[in-house]
């Protein structure tokens, strides 16, 4: 399962259905884990001065939502930039892989009995009890983040949803998060790459609520 998948599966409430953030915040977060995942597959990489990211290797994907995701990367960009070029239609993207993987099923409700709503269902609880368990236990300090853990912790804290995820004093959930968001748990390249990402999705979270509020 991809790192945004695995994310998607985080953000769903088993309680209600509901996604435990917002749909900006949720998009943002996706799109970085998108963008986590064109870098570790070798075809996005930062420019030599690491600044901007581009595509090195045109060799397509398998992943489909991997492979139009990369078509949106045309010319060198920031990170934010590109987080608000992959963040377009991530989120039912996203879903509608797991609903293909038999993971999730997405029904559709209304909210106070007239809009159109949609509540999502975890249908794969093995799946998501392994991936909640190792992200989980990382975010409580039980043992130390690797590179998958790592980055999922580090895109929730962007959105500053470690708390709304996972139970536990918020003030020490955020803690630990910072300093995993700011750790050495993967190579050096990666962890940039990470960082960075982790950058723009914060800056495009906040452009959007100021855009939203203004």
């Amino acid at each position: 399962m991809m790192l945004h998948e695995e994310l998607m599966l985080l953000f769903i409430n088993q309680q209600n259905g509901k996604l435990h953030v917002d749909s900006t915040s949720a998009e943002n977060a996706l799109a970085g884990a998108v963008l986590i995942e064109l870098v570790n597959s070798g075809r996005v990489a930062f420019e030599p001065n690491g600044k901007k990211l581009q595509v090195v290797d045109p060799t397509p994907l398998k992943d489909p939502l991997l492979q139009e995701s990369v078509t949106r990367i045309d010319k060198p960009m920031k990170p934010q930039k590109a987080v608000e070029r992959l963040r377009k239609k991530v989120r039912d993207n996203v879903l509608a892989q797991l609903e293909g993987r038999g993971a999730v099923r997405v029904e559709q409700r209304k909210v106070l009995g007239i809009f159109p709503g949609k509540t999502y269902v975890i249908t794969d609880e093995a799946r998501n009890d392994e991936v909640r368990k190792a992200v989980g236990e990382v975010a409580a300090g039980y043992r130390g983040a690797d590179a998958r853990t790592g980055s999922l912790i580090t895109l929730l804290y962007a959105v500053k949803a470690v708390h709304k995820v996972f139970s536990g004093d918020k003030k020490e959930l955020n803690r630990r998060a910072k300093d995993i968001a700011a750790g050495n748990w993967a190579g050096d390249a990666v962890r940039r790459a990470v960082e960075a990402i982790q950058a723009g999705v914060t800056a495009a979270t906040a452009a959007a609520a100021a855009a939203s509020s203004g």
